[in-house]
């Protein structure tokens, strides 16, 4: 565990470098990637009119917040006909004492798409907003009034992050004026009723059709989905489940350790470890979920795990790996002065204090966002189209049941009986936890080796040793001078430092088919259009979202897919496969995710010729895949 048995109470010096480092990292690391690439895209104008040149004191002024938007694409309407469906909302900004005012928005037409199975509510080309906004009593002069147009923008193909436009216009307030922007205001230019509604599938031979909005077609629930409580309640079950997917394993180990010496010093202190690692988990959820709020804001879609494209992300969560390890193997001691150090212990014997345990539960969610869990995917993804307090709310549920079984021990104490005896054997184990860990380490140099080159990989490797090496010099406790411990904890700093700015700075490597390794499916490269053009022909096509970084998507892959069993289904029944490789940032791979309602991977998708296309859950069967195949046929 991050903080073992305290040596030599009251020994600060050169390794509270080291220990900075340590904290630093795991505060930092949660949400250092979720801020790059922050980007916008916008596909409509915005204009603020109003319906006078001036206007009286006490007056109502009629204004317009006219969206022009680009030929080819539309938004989404104000009431959208699914939820995860992020709808265009207008707010003001007005002086101090201006009431805000309320927005009438247009019906949207009804449009049917390929990934919905009933059509959804858009606006497209010229739509206007429509309000009325109250002059007070005591206003002259020139009144700057500012609206905000938050909107999603979509095409056939794919939708782009919500971004939010903006515009400005002054109020003149004296004498009542005359009429302006008249077209603003006239019928033809605000309503979208007897809109003609194109069929988005040119082929399918079936004239337009005339659409009313506002008439829902069968089918049409008038609340559709699950609502908040059920996605809170997936969010507990995912984040339960995570506790046993591949990436949080060696942690979960780690932890198991940790509890066993806990439960040794009595109930309370095993009842204190297990809500501060819940409140370590929580924290790092919390974290994750305002890093989302800020990415939103700038307009830039975030997801699950996508910190893994980053190399520096990688290489920051390989040094804070490499120092567990270390840890473990004894090379190093974080110590506490000893004043703090006997409070913690209560007096008595050394014990993991509460950092430790709150560093592991850190520890324990960073290692989790490379893995998907079933409910996990669906939760998060509606939870990343909503509001700031429902992005909060189901981050927390998702921490609420990963911390799950650390809470039950907090709860009844009693549980740790179950736990085996302290002794003799717990050396061995917290030996073969360092290895496990460094496994970990091998691991991540695998996904850093699919984003860098060969060159710069090999001399963040030697940064790293030299982190090390500077580590163990640092704590060494005799034998080496002071000076020398001294600049031995500096050049770790240095040394990690090093090694993330090489990975920061690197150019990132090509990936195309040459990542696609021979297996036992034929895959190629996905393209989006390709695919649908086979499901045009008749053809089913499956596609596989993976990435270096997604350790379920390699179980998924080493376990069912590449299967004599399913390769075979495969070839029998003629299927083409296509491969998506997610490991570094590719916007078209992610607009097809969020255009499918997901944001992180795995995903599995089946195209068939005449139907609409079949998602998997994250974790596969063999069972699941030939059945779908041969439904499919």
């Amino acid at each position: 565990m991050f903080a073992t048995p305290f040596s030599s109470p009251g020994a600060a010096g050169p390794t509270n470098c080291v220990k900075t480092l340590f904290f630093l990292a795991l505060a930092f690391i949660s949400t250092y990637p979720l801020s790059a690439q922050l980007v916008r895209e916008e596909k409509a104008r915005v204009e603020l009119l109003e319906d006078r040149d001036s206007y009286a004191p006490g007056s109502t002024a009629r204004l317009s917040v006219m969206m022009s938007i680009e030929e080819g694409w539309h938004v989404n309407a104000h009431e959208p006909t699914l939820d995860f469906l992020i709808p265009t909302e207008a707010t003001f900004e007005l002086p101090i004492g201006w009431s805000s005012p309320e927005v009438e928005y247009p019906e949207g037409v009804l449009l049917p798409f390929e990934f919905a199975d009933v059509p959804i509510s858009v606006y497209e080309g010229r739509v206007a907003l429509l309000t009325n906004l109250k002059v007070p009593e005591n206003a002259s002069g020139g009144i700057p009034v500012r609206v905000n147009v938050r909107y999603q923008a979509c095409d056939d193909a794919q939708c782009l992050p919500p971004v939010t436009s903006s515009a400005e216009t002054i109020l003149s307030v004296g004498e009542s004026g005359n009429a302006i922007h008249l077209d603003a205001f006239s019928p033809q230019s605000i309503s979208t009723h007897g809109a003609v509604a194109a069929s988005k599938d040119p082929s399918s031979g079936q004239p337009p059709t005339e659409t009313v909005p506002g008439d829902k077609p069968a089918g049409v629930p008038s609340t559709p989905g699950r609502g908040l409580l059920g996605f809170l309640v997936m969010g507990v079950l995912g984040g339960l489940i995570l506790n046993v997917m591949p990436c949080v394993l060696p942690v979960l180990s780690l932890k198991v350790f940790g509890l066993v010496k806990s439960a040794s010093q009595g109930r309370g202190e095993a009842a204190r470890g297990g809500i501060m690692t819940s409140l370590g988990i929580l924290s790092s959820f919390w974290a994750l979920a305002l890093a989302a709020v800020v990415a939103k804001g700038a307009g830039r879609a975030v997801g699950w795990g996508v910190q893994f494209q980053q190399p520096g992300f990688v290489v920051f969560l390989t040094v804070i790996v490499l120092l567990f390890s270390l840890n473990l193997w004894g090379l190093f001691e974080i110590p506490l002065p000893a004043r703090l150090a006997n409070r913690l212990a209560g007096g008595g014997a050394p014990r993991e204090g509460a950092a430790g345990h709150f560093a592991s539960g850190l520890f324990a969610t960073l290692m989790a966002t490379p893995c998907s869990a079933p409910f996990l995917g669906t939760a998060i993804s509606f939870a990343l189209g909503q509001s700031a307090l429902e992005i909060f709310a189901i981050f927390t549920a998702v921490g609420l049941g990963m911390s799950l079984p650390y809470l039950l021990l907090a709860a009844w104490p009693k549980a740790g009986e179950f736990l085996p005896k302290p002794g003799p054997w717990m050396e061995t184990v917290r030996g073969a936890m360092g290895f496990l860990l460094a496994a970990a380490a091998i691991w991540l140099f695998f996904v850093l080796a699919g984003q860098i080159s060969s060159a710069r990989v090999a001399l963040i490797q030697l940064a790293l040793l030299s982190l090390c090496l500077c580590v163990w010099i640092a704590s060494r406790r005799s034998g080496v001078a002071k000076v020398l411990k001294t600049l031995a904890a500096v050049g770790a700093v240095g040394a990690a430092a090093w090694s993330i700015s090489l990975a920061v700075t690197a150019e990132p490597v090509e990936r195309g088919q040459s990542a696609i390794a021979s297996q036992l499916i034929p895959w190629i490269e996905f393209d989006q259009a390709q695919a649908k053009g086979l499901a045009s022909e008749g053809k089913m096509v499956f596609v596989d979202v993976t990435a270096d970084w997604c350790l379920t998507c390699k179980v998924n892959e080493k376990a069912v897919l590449e299967t004599p069993e399913v390769a075979g289904a495969f070839e029998r029944l003629g299927i083409v496969a296509m491969k998506a490789d997610w490991t570094n940032y590719n916007e078209e791979i992610g607009d097809f995710l969020q255009l499918h309602g997901r944001s992180g991977i795995p995903f599995y998708l089946l195209y068939r010729p005449g139907r609409e296309p079949y998602l998997f859950g994250e974790l596969l069967t063999k069972d699941k895949v030939l059945n779908a195949l041969a439904e499919g046929s």
